[in-house]
């Protein structure tokens, strides 16, 4: 198993078990320790989808981030699943929630979501301070935004098989995708590469 394998389920795993944290505990107190999964990311040099969609120009290593992240997150939510309780049950609202947004808003809070974390993770980068992860993530749960490797966990969990999946989730991660993104269209090429 290569290093960036290694890398990649460690960030997925880390991410899951933020999502965990978030269905167990819900609200303000689980966005807040949703943050637990990024922090474990930069403080580990973890690779995660979201972490480097917006960095990383290579097409095909950015999918093999990804589909390591969503094998491991599908560990976790079967995890979730497998006990139950409060977090199985959150696990199927958060999906129904997401299914009724449709492709456009779905769309549009993939694209918040990944704006957030490639900011949250850039402003570690050059400042080495745990505080834009540490407001960051509560922001994008707060506003509603939606992660493509955190969703993996709240889909696994719900296990409840929709249709709906089939467009909803392609459009996250594409979502995300484009979020990360934003910043290096924007900022002037010196600073976003930093």
């Amino acid at each position: 198993m290569s290093n960036d394998t290694r890398l990649s389920l460690f960030a997925g795993l880390l991410i899951g078990l933020g999502a965990y944290g978030f269905l167990s505990l819900g609200g303000i107190p689980g966005a807040v320790i949703f943050a637990f999964g990024l922090v474990g990311v930069v403080l580990t040099g973890s690779l995660l989808y979201t972490g480097k969609a917006g960095v990383l120009t290579d097409m095909g290593a950015i999918a093999k981030i990804w589909f390591w992240n969503v094998v491991a997150c599908i560990v976790v939510g079967l995890m979730v699943y497998a006990i139950g309780g409060d977090a199985f049950e959150r696990a199927q609202s958060v999906v129904a929630g997401r299914f009724v947004q449709g492709p456009w808003r779905s769309f549009l809070r993939a694209v918040g979501c990944g704006v957030i974390i490639d900011i949250s993770v850039y402003l570690y980068r050059i400042s080495k301070s745990l505080v834009p992860i540490l407001f960051g993530i509560p922001l994008f749960i707060l506003c509603g935004f939606y992660h493509s490797i955190a969703d993996v966990v709240y889909l696994v969990a719900a296990f409840k098989w929709d249709p709906a999946i089939l467009w909803y989730y392609p459009i996250i991660v594409i979502g995300n995708f484009v979020g990360c993104n934003v910043r290096r269209v924007l900022l002037p090429k010196e600073q976003a590469s930093k």
